[in-house]
């Protein structure tokens, strides 16, 4: 290739780097007096935006130069800025907390094969497990999707049916 075929393309890299350096001029030259209006987390979020910026303007210079970048130290720097990225993201989505709740079901299970002898004593806990089961089937209901939902009344229209016709469990007395 002729050296004399490349000359536009790198005249029109020369001022597409300019045009780059004007738009970019005023936010580096001004970044404290920029950074000092804005709260704590966007100023984290603008030094780590323009860290970032840099150190990726210098890792595409040095591949256009042919070095070999997974050896060289701007790639540690790069991942280590994209680190801080992860970061500020946690701490701008922070995980769901979980909720610490006694599962009464497995526990009433734990106590009736244990004190199975009395009896009075594993019927209620029977109970509470049926009782535990009903809530946890009424909360699964409620996490349905619209879609599912449509789905699962149909399917469960066909299984009322033959519901019906069973005897019920616990002889007919209403829970309390």
């Amino acid at each position: 290739m002729d050296v004399s075929d490349v000359t536009p393309q790198l005249d029109q890299l020369e001022a597409e780097l300019n045009k780059a350096q004007d738009s970019l001029g005023p936010l580096l030259g001004d970044i404290g007096d920029i950074s000092s209006k804005l709260p704590l987390l966007d100023k984290a979020k603008l030094y780590v935006l323009v860290a970032y910026t840099i150190e990726a303007l210098l890792f595409s210079t040095l591949r256009l130069n042919g070095v070999d970048t997974k050896n060289h130290p701007i790639f540690t720097e790069l991942t280590r800025v994209k680190q801080y990225v992860d970061k500020i993201e946690k701490l701008e989505n922070p995980p769901a907390e979980r909720e610490n709740t006694v599962n009464t079901e497995a526990t009433a299970r734990f106590l009736r094969s244990d004190l199975g002898d009395n009896k009075d004593i594993k019927a209620k806990l029977t109970e509470l497990i049926a009782k535990e089961r009903e809530k946890a089937a009424a909360k699964a209901s409620e996490k349905k999707r619209p879609a599912e939902e449509a789905a699962a009344e149909s399917s469960t229209a066909a299984a009322g049916e033959t519901l019906s016709k069973r005897p019920k469990r616990n002889g007919g007395k209403k829970k309390k």
